[in-house]
């Protein structure tokens, strides 16, 4: 089952890369490389049960998920970091945060696979057309024609 369907709004994603015109590439990169930075300092945070240490990377991975729309990863990291912001307020840790952390890591690994499958120069761009659309060279090779 394809899942980029169902965590990227590629609209949005094709908007991001028109905009970012050549950097899109470099920007997708970097996207890459703080998403890891932010997942490590993330899991960080839970091990050694530190409430304040998970807003800033949640916020930061929230905030870049959503520029590229993936949109389910900016949700897990928003409820993080929302959570965390709370239990900083009533001095606890949030240790039901554990299975949205689990998710996190999940959804990032299956965002970067969706990402790496559009971005790949090996792959196929779809025109519209297709099953159940007229061909328009259906005289190809046909005498006469």
């Amino acid at each position: 089952m394809d899942q980029g369907h169902d965590i990227i709004d590629w609209a949005y994603f094709e908007e991001t890369r028109n905009t970012l015109g050549p950097g899109f590439i470099r920007i997708l990169g970097y996207f890459r490389e703080d998403g890891q930075e932010s997942l490590r300092k993330i899991e960080e945070a839970m091990h050694s049960h530190d409430t304040a240490a998970l807003v800033i990377p949640a916020h930061t991975l929230k905030g870049e998920s959503r520029q590229f729309g993936a949109e389910p990863l900016a949700e897990v990291a928003e409820k993080i970091e929302m959570t965390a912001r709370h239990c900083i307020e009533v001095g606890r840790f949030p240790d039901e945060l554990i299975p949205d952390v689990v998710e996190l890591k999940k959804l990032f690994r299956d965002t970067i696979a969706a990402f790496d499958a559009a971005v790949s120069p090996l792959k196929q761009r779809q025109k519209p057309g297709g099953f159940g659309n007229k061909v328009a060279n259906t005289g190809f090779g046909r005498a006469g024609s």
